[in-house]
């Protein structure tokens, strides 16, 4: 792995493999954990309006259509510490590529007519989220366990801060955190020449200091209980805890709980609640952790009347942690790196994480993720 610091202060990532594809991260620091509370939202309205238009590129249509027409995939997704906008095209395409993304990044116009028909969308999705247990579960349970740090609000913000967020806000926070020495361009495949590629196409994006992400800590909470009511045939649970940030030792101890307790159908927490209770359908066992918190959380749909007896086994489950042997330890390792070396064998999700580990502090860390 290379990793180049640019003069305008941007940085490369470059993961050079032998695939026949090329996979391009755009990470740009700043998500809704940066948001003040009066346009909770617009880094992913943003998001959304970086595919709405260039000079070059006058709609969506023509961004999406330069890289579908050559066999490619564009996305972009925003969480509460990151923007990320991603390629995966054929390696001899790659400039092109590169054209749309440098293009998007430095030049989108945010028309006035087209902010508000995007409003309308972004609008829709948070209703769409609303409607649907499976997501709002998550928006509750970060709602609840979180008291200051900024990880309680859903990125896409709410409806009413959507509906307030102006023109002159979003370039405001664009010209803000859209600068080369607040991105992280990471790229894996085979790519000649990268470096010149990337310094020619953003040799017009200039530095200017960006603010910095200011950290939050928060200490575990008291038990609580939270309950939303909806007419629903099923009940939807998450059951968790604050737990730590990526870079502490605890995170990767808890990562190995997670396979333990989650593998798939064989992990503790399903084999118990679903292989031999028949009490729920979909179970699953859940570890986040990014720059400044953590959680970890156990998540299902059962019957109302069984969410006491789940509870109780949940706990039971963690209990037996204490004596687990080395058998299951080293099971549970084996698990987790061949998830990691799988995972890593996709240049889409190489690349993705390659940018978020350099978000978090060096990208080199991915590498000595199984050592820890």
């Amino acid at each position: 792995m290379r990793r180049y610091q640019l003069s305008n202060g941007l940085t490369l990532i470059y993961e050079k493999k032998p695939a026949k594809s090329v996979s391009v991260a755009i990470l740009v620091k700043a998500g809704s954990n940066y948001e003040n509370k009066d346009v909770y939202g617009i880094s992913h309205f943003i998001e959304h309006m970086l595919f709405e238009g260039t000079m070059k590129r006058k709609n969506s249509r023509d961004i999406s259509n330069e890289i579908e027409k050559l066999g490619g995939e564009m996305n972009a997704y925003t969480t509460t510490d990151r923007t990320v906008f991603f390629v995966k095209i054929l390696g001899k395409h790659f400039d092109a590529a590169l054209d749309v993304l440098s293009d998007i990044m430095q030049n989108s116009v945010f028309d006035a007519k087209t902010i508000e028909k995007e409003r309308k969308v972004i609008l829709k999705e948070i209703d769409m989220v609303n409607d649907q247990p499976r997501f709002l579960q998550w928006i509750f349970f970060n709602k609840n366990l979180f008291s200051r740090h900024p990880a309680k609000n859903p990125a896409y913000g709410s409806i009413q801060t959507v509906g307030k967020i102006s023109r002159k806000d979003i370039l405001s926070y664009y010209n803000k955190y859209y600068v080369p020495n607040n991105l992280i361009i990471s790229v894996v495949g085979n790519v000649r020449s990268l470096k010149l590629k990337i310094e020619e196409s953003f040799k017009n994006f200039k530095y200017k200091k960006a603010p910095k992400y200011k950290k939050t800590f928060e200490f575990a909470n008291k038990r609580k209980i939270s309950v939303l009511r909806k007419k629903l045939i099923n009940s939807y649970m998450v059951f968790g805890y604050k737990t730590f940030p990526r870079l502490s030792k605890e995170s990767y101890t808890l990562d190995l709980i997670l396979g333990i307790l989650g593998r798939g159908q064989s992990g503790w927490i399903f084999d118990e609640i679903r292989n031999k209770r028949g009490l729920a359908y979909e179970v699953g066992v859940n570890h986040e952790a990014s720059v400044d918190y953590g959680h970890f959380a156990i998540y299902l749909n059962t019957d109302k009347k069984n969410i006491n007896q789940i509870k109780s086994i949940i706990l039971e489950e963690f209990k037996k942690l204490k004596k687990i042997n080395a058998k299951e330890i080293n099971e549970a390792k084996t698990f987790i790196e061949g998830q990691f070396l799988m995972e890593n064998e996709d240049n889409f999700q190489l690349a993705d994480k390659l940018a978020f580990w350099e978000l978090i502090k060096d990208a080199k860390l991915l590498n000595d993720y199984i050592k820890n």
